[in-house]
C-alpha cells in the first residue's frame, strides 16, 4: 500500500513539474503548472546587501569537505559536504544546520549553485552568524543516489530521506565534529525539493529541529493540517519557521497555504515574497543568508 501511495504521488508530482528543472536555476514562473497562491499577508521583504554572495577579499575562510558515512536504512555509504566556519575549532561546540538540496541535485547542488560558503564567510566576517557548521547532504535515499536519468522517478526516495538523516547522517556528524546534540542547536532548511523535505522532516520531528526553513517549497510539502497536527505544541517547541518564496514562482501555493494556516492559528511563521523572481538560486541565496542569521540565538 505505501509503495502504491508513493508512486500515485510520484506521479502527480511529475505531472506538476513536467517542464521545470526543479533544484537548478531557473528563471520565469518554473513551469509547474499554475495552481493559485493562498491569499495572505506577506512578511516584509528587505533586500540583501550587495555583494552579500560574493567572494570578500580580506577575511577568514571556512573549508569544504565531503564526508561518507554508512547509511542504515538504504544500506550503502553515501556522501555528504560539510562547511566548516573560519577557524573551526574541535575544543568548542558548534550547532549544525542541515540544508537540503532540490529534484535535480545532489550534496554538491548548494555549492554549484548556491554559493553557502562565500556567503557564510561573510556572515562571519560581519559578526550575523552563530557558530556552526553547515551540512549538505544527498536527500535521495536510495542505492544509487546520482541525479541522472527521470530524476522525477526518485521522488519517493526523498520521501524516505528522514529516516537516512535521523538514523544515520545525524549520528555520524555528532561523531565526527564538535557539535551539539540537542533539538536547539539543529536547523534544517532547503530549496524546492528540500524545502518541502525541510518543513515535513523539521515540523514533523521537532524533538530534532528546532529551527525549520523552505526556500520554494514544492509539492511534496505535506498539507498544513498534517505539518502541525498539535498547534500547542508547535507553538511551544518550534523556535523559528521560516519561507521565502519567488513572486514570479508557480510554486507559491505550497508556502502560502502554510503561512495561511499558521496566521489563522496562531503559530508564529515567516513568509516573505522575493519580488519578480521565478524558481532560482537569487531566491535560494536570499532564503540562506536571512535564514542563517535568525538561527540559534
Amino acid at each position: 500500500m505505501k509503495k502504491t501511495l508513493l508512486s500515485i504521488l510520484a506521479l502527480a508530482l511529475a505531472v506538476f513539474m513536467a517542464n521545470a528543472q526543479m533544484g537548478r536555476p531557473m528563471g520565469g514562473g518554473g513551469g509547474f503548472g499554475q495552481i493559485a497562491p493562498v491569499d495572505v499577508t506577506f512578511d516584509p521583504y528587505v533586500e540583501a546587501p550587495a555583494g552579500f554572495d560574493a567572494e570578500r577579499p580580506g577575511i577568514d575562510r571556512g573549508t569544504i569537505e565531503t564526508v561518507e558515512y554508512k547509511s542504515e536504512s538504504v544500506g550503502t555509504v553515501r556522501k555528504a559536504t560539510v562547511y566548516l566556519p573560519p577557524k573551526y575549532d574541535p575544543a568548542k561546540k558548534y550547532s549544525v544546520l542541515y540544508l537540503l538540496h532540490g529534484i535535480g541535485g545532489d550534496e554538491l547542488e548548494w555549492l554549484k549553485g548556491g554559493a553557502p560558503n562565500v556567503i557564510m564567510d561573510n556572515l562571519y566576517a560581519d559578526g550575523k552568524a552563530a557558530d556552526m557548521i553547515v551540512v549538505m547532504p544527498n536527500g535521495r535515499a536510495q542505492a544509487n543516489d546520482r541525479a541522472e536519468g527521470n530524476v522525477m522517478a526518485t521522488f519517493p526516495a526523498f520521501a524516505e530521506f528522514d529516516k537516512d538523516l535521523i538514523g544515520s547522517l545525524i549520528p555520524f556528524i555528532e561523531g565526527k565534529y564538535s557539535v551539539y546534540s540537542d533539538r536547539e542547536h539543529r536547523a534544517i532548511a532547503g530549496l524546492s525539493m528540500g524545502g518541502g523535505q525541510s518543513l515535513n522532516f523539521g515540523l514533523g520531528h521537532m524533538d530534532v529541529f528546532a529551527f525549520v526553513g523552505g526556500f520554494s517549497s514544492a509539492p511534496n510539502t505535506s498539507t498544513p493540517e498534517v505539518l502541525i497536527p498539535d498547534v500547542e505544541k508547535t507553538k511551544a517547541e518550534n523556535k523559528l519557521l521560516w519561507m521565502v518564496c519567488g513572486s514570479e514562482d508557480n510554486l507559491m501555493y505550497n508556502s502560502s497555504r502554510l503561512k495561511a494556516f499558521c496566521d489563522e492559528h496562531g503559530v508564529p511563521c515567516t513568509l516573505i515574497e522575493y519580488p519578480g523572481e521565478g524558481h532560482n538560486f537569487v531566491v535560494w541565496k536570499y532564503g540562506l543568508f536571512n535564514f542563517a542569521q535568525l538561527i540559534f540565538k
